[in-house]
């Protein structure tokens, strides 16, 4: 009798880690609903040892949260807090993306247009995590070939942060992003392989203030104080207990 082959040491804990990521970035687990070990380790046949690894790795990027004496819950997302999300975001980005202009390599760039064809598949797709996932990569890959690691961690934390706010932004357009939008990578693209660090971050600026804009007028019209997440639900509710175009080369 053939003995099954053992899985990889880690492998239930990633598993589980992305799981409950998708879930948490998607919105069908609600900001501030109970996450209990017992119950996950059942849902994925496991000991608890690899759920508790990938809830570690959970609060580490800000996505859980544990509170003293209650246990560990879906982090909190504080519409409120939000100006000072991108007034940070564009300060960053600006930074990393002029910095990313003068110093990259030939090296750097091609992840930058490697990050980006991700970006633009998962965008073709209509495939809502995966452009949240690659976009957080594509500016990671900017970060990376600016050459500064204190900036790039920075950033990267920040983007980590703002996941679930993309993922309102992204809902905004009924997830189906418009062409000219995702164009504006592009633009940021060129003007870093040109070595145009005033266009880069005018580009970036640009780019945060799109962000900024479409976020406000959607949570305008949603009439959004705080809000409840219905789980496998389309939309994001009110909840009144909470207070240019182009392809680079290569894809």
């Amino acid at each position: 009798m053939t003995a099954s082959p053992k899985k990889p040491r880690g492998y239930g804990a990633l598993t589980i880690y992305e799981t409950l990521r998708d879930d948490i970035l998607s919105l069908r687990m609600a900001p501030g609903q109970l996450v209990d070990e017992s119950s996950l380790a059942s849902r994925f046949d496991v000991s608890r040892s690899p759920v508790r690894e990938a809830l570690v790795r959970l609060v580490s990027e800000s996505l859980l949260q544990t509170l003293p004496n209650k246990g560990t819950i879906v982090a909190p997302l504080r519409i409120e807090e939000f100006p000072q999300y991108v007034d940070a975001l564009d300060l960053l980005q600006r930074a990393a993306t002029r910095l990313a202009a003068t110093s990259r390599t030939a090296e750097g760039l091609d992840r930058i247009r490697e990050a980006q064809c991700r970006f633009e598949a998962c965008v073709a797709r209509n495939d809502v995590l995966g452009m949240i996932l690659s976009n957080r990569d594509f500016h990671v890959a900017i970060a990376r070939a600016a050459n500064n690691s204190y900036l790039e961690e920075a950033y990267a934390r920040l983007l980590d942060d703002g996941r679930r706010f993309l993922r309102l932004y992204f809902k905004s357009y009924d997830d189906v992003l418009p062409p000219e939008l995702a164009g504006g990578h592009v633009q940021i693209i060129d003007a870093i392989a040109r070595q145009d660090a005033e266009q880069a971050e005018h580009c970036a600026r640009e780019h945060t203030r799109e962000m900024q804009q479409r976020f406000l007028v959607y949570l305008g019209t949603r009439r959004m104080s705080g809000f409840a997440v219905v789980p496998e639900a389309d939309s994001v509710v009110a909840s009144d207990s909470d207070s240019q175009t182009g392809k680079p080369a290569n894809c």
